[in-house]
């Protein structure tokens, strides 16, 4: 079994991922710099199956990922009205959990045949899943999803970046599959789970472990529709256009050949980088961005041409921000305070739209830091410096497990 680890991590995360690696047909795995505990696999945590698949280790937020474009912009052009475009962008983009998109979507996404993987579990779960894409197409969602402005520092080139997958409707795919792996309907509601109970493993080769995939592959469709239609609105709001644009999942499973032989692999929180193949990867709020490249190298084949997808968090959400109360809708208790935010923010020189404490530059590493960790497979191309955020507000309930 060929195995990677890069950069240090906690013990929860380590014994995370051994488990991972011990259980089902495993032929590898890698641990990405920024990993961190996960539900059932870590964050940053690749896992090489031979002939199974893991809707756990894909998660709940199904095709999460990120799309950066290049626009034919200079700072220069937007200094000024940088806080007007920002207001102008949250108003116009739907961020926060369970939003709908206010403008219906008619998208030739939805006459693709592959809903019909769908209408094999049942009619009600098809009509009610497509119902649910169709008014969530074009929504961010919460947690630590986004849209930024950032500027190329070297050339002064304004680019934009989002990130977010297939919203509440992968989530409902995959607690889908999660149910029937287990012998469960559905739609049945599923009992409390454990954040390290072993990896949910389905046979690449049964009935399920193909509905599954098809699934999966449609909740990646909806993902790239999605974040195509908030950049395109985006552009819009700005009065941009794109000469270059970057677009990857990192929560998804793809059927690759690795040292002659094909296997699944489960990408939790990494994104694959294939030698030439090129990622975003964002850092937090208040630190760099950068845009990638797989390596053509020994140590990026060992690595199963994965990378980091972020910098990674090394403080929770309640550490944080404190618990929430939900019916007051107060916190309590966290140690990261609004005011240390603030300021740090401001240093930083970042409009921001939304976001609470739990999303501040502190609960996550340098990103520098796990660049270096990953020097010897990935090439830097280009850094980018974040002037805008927007994001959900603060105190939004994150149902996603990853």
């Amino acid at each position: 079994m060929k195995k990677k680890i890069f950069g240090v991590h906690d013990e929860n995360t380590l014994r995370q991922f051994e488990n991972c690696l011990n259980t089902g047909q495993v032929a590898g795995g890698v641990l990405c710099a920024d990993g961190h505990y996960g539900y059932s696999q870590p964050v940053g945590g690749v896992i090489v199956y031979d002939g199974q698949i893991s809707p756990s280790g894909v998660g709940y937020d199904i095709a999460c990922g990120n799309k950066a474009v290049r626009t034919n912009l200079k700072w220069k052009d937007i200094e000024k009205s940088l806080p007007l475009l920002m207001n102008e962008i949250a108003s116009t983009i739907s961020f926060g959990i369970g939003r709908k998109n206010p403008e219906k979507v008619d998208h030739e996404l939805f006459d693709d045949p592959d809903w019909l993987v769908y209408q094999e579990i049942g009619k009600q779960e098809h009509d009610k899943l497509k119902k649910l894409a169709k008014d969530q197409l074009g929504t961010v969602g919460g947690g630590n999803h986004y849209v930024d402005v950032l500027v190329e520092q070297k050339t002064g080139d304004v680019w934009i970046a989002n990130h977010f997958g297939s919203r509440g409707f992968g989530h409902r795919t995959a607690s889908g599959f999660l149910n029937l792996a287990n012998g469960r309907k559905f739609s049945e509601r599923a009992p409390g789970e454990s954040m390290d109970q072993a990896p949910t493993l389905i046979d690449l080769d049964s009935e399920l472990g193909d509905l599954y995939f098809r699934a999966m592959e449609m909740s990646g469709k909806f993902a790239y529709a999605g974040r195509n239609y908030v950049m395109d609105r985006v552009l819009s709001i700005m009065g941009a256009t794109s000469d270059f644009e970057v677009h990857n999942h990192h929560n998804y499973a793809w059927k690759e050949t690795h040292f002659g032989k094909e296997y699944t692999v489960v990408r939790k929180g990494a994104t694959p980088s294939a030698p030439g193949q090129m990622g975003f990867i964002g850092g937090s709020m208040g630190d760099i961005s950068v845009i990638v490249q797989g390596k053509d190298n020994e140590e990026n084949a060992e690595s199963f041409y994965s990378t980091v997808h972020g910098a990674g968090r090394i403080m929770s959400r309640t550490q944080a921000a404190g618990k929430m109360n939900w019916k007051t809708r107060n916190r309590r208790g966290g140690e990261i305070t609004q005011e240390r935010m603030d300021k740090a923010i401001l240093e930083y020189g970042v409009e921001l739209r939304g976001g609470g404490t739990d999303e501040s530059p502190f609960v996550y590493r340098k990103l520098q830091d796990v660049l270096d960790a990953h020097e010897d497979t990935i090439d830097v191309l280009h850094v980018l410096k974040p002037v805008g955020v927007c994001m959900a507000g603060a105190n939004e309930f994150d149902p996603y497990k990853d």
